[in-house]
């Protein structure tokens, strides 16, 4: 594929940083291809369905819209790069992906002013550019149900803040904040920055887990929706269907929704006008 290898390897951090030089995120030099390819280790997953999303990425998205790419990308990559929560904590796979699999796209969606900040092509899963895509889908879905990852990922300040937080790895708290987005308790980024610190700080004194329990997660229909990947063919008009491995209680959502509400209305923001 005109160069690209045939699989997506591993490229560690520190080899990863070497290469991400000031001219690189300049876009005035290259990234050294041959080089990367020998610091590399191969891997298991086909480059080719991701380099064709990528592509169609780009070519669905005019360049002043392109935050929108996110919020249809998620989906359809998740489904398409199906990994384990441990393979998709190897930082190895994105930094490949990024430098040798489509740096095009890196370049295209996060923008150097003058340079691409080195975090996209490198850095923490919140922050790297397919990385922070594909964790955003797995942490946000509701079992199969990718509808509320497109309400996640249509705004930045769920994937710049919401995302990084700890607590919403309990799938109720991470789906009463989307409900309260899509439902416009809030809307402004302040907003939903003011509401996610407020629910991080009170979880720190209240156990969400005991509050609003979550169901427990199928890991074999989860290990069955990796395994039948062939011949899937996944779609990029229509949401796909994501791992059928249990749905988070309405019951619990509801519960912690009440309780969000709460929280923000105390909740300091910025330009609020405060009722006396």
């Amino acid at each position: 594929m005109n160069g690209i290898p045939d699989r997506i390897g591993h490229l560690s951090d520190e080899v990863a940083a070497k290469f991400l030089t000031s001219a690189v995120l300049e876009q005035r030099e290259p990234l050294p291809t041959s080089a990367l390819d020998r610091a590399s280790r191969p891997g298991l997953w086909g480059v080719e369905p991701i380099r064709q999303l990528v592509d169609e990425a780009m070519k669905r998205f005019e360049p002043e819209s392109r935050t929108s790419a996110d919020a249809w990308l998620a989906p359809v990559l998740h489904a398409t790069l199906r990994l384990t929560r441990r393979e998709a904590a190897d930082s190895g796979i994105w930094n490949h992906l990024a430098l040798r699999v489509a740096p095009d796209y890196v370049f295209w969606r996060h923008p150097g002013r003058p340079l691409v900040n080195r975090g996209r092509f490198s850095g923490p899963f919140y922050s790297q550019a397919f990385a922070r895509l594909w964790w955003a889908a797995e942490l946000f879905r509701d079992g199969p149900d990718y509808d509320p990852v497109v309400v996640a990922c249509g705004n930045q300040d769920i994937l710049n803040t919401v995302l990084r937080l700890e607590v919403i790895l309990h799938r109720p708290t991470a789906q009463a904040i989307l409900r309260m987005l899509a439902t416009g308790t809030v809307r402004t980024g302040r907003e939903v920055n003011a509401l996610a610190q407020a629910v991080n700080t009170a979880g720190g004194t209240i156990a969400y887990e005991a509050l609003a329990p979550d169901s427990v997660q199928d890991s074999d229909a989860y290990r069955d929706w990796i395994e039948d990947l062939a011949g899937v063919l996944v779609p990029y008009d229509s949401l796909p269907d994501g791992p059928d491995d249990g749905r988070v209680p309405v019951a619990a959502v509801d519960e912690l929704v009440s309780l969000f509400e709460k929280l923000f209305a105390e909740a300091p923001v910025r330009g609020r006008k405060v009722v006396e």
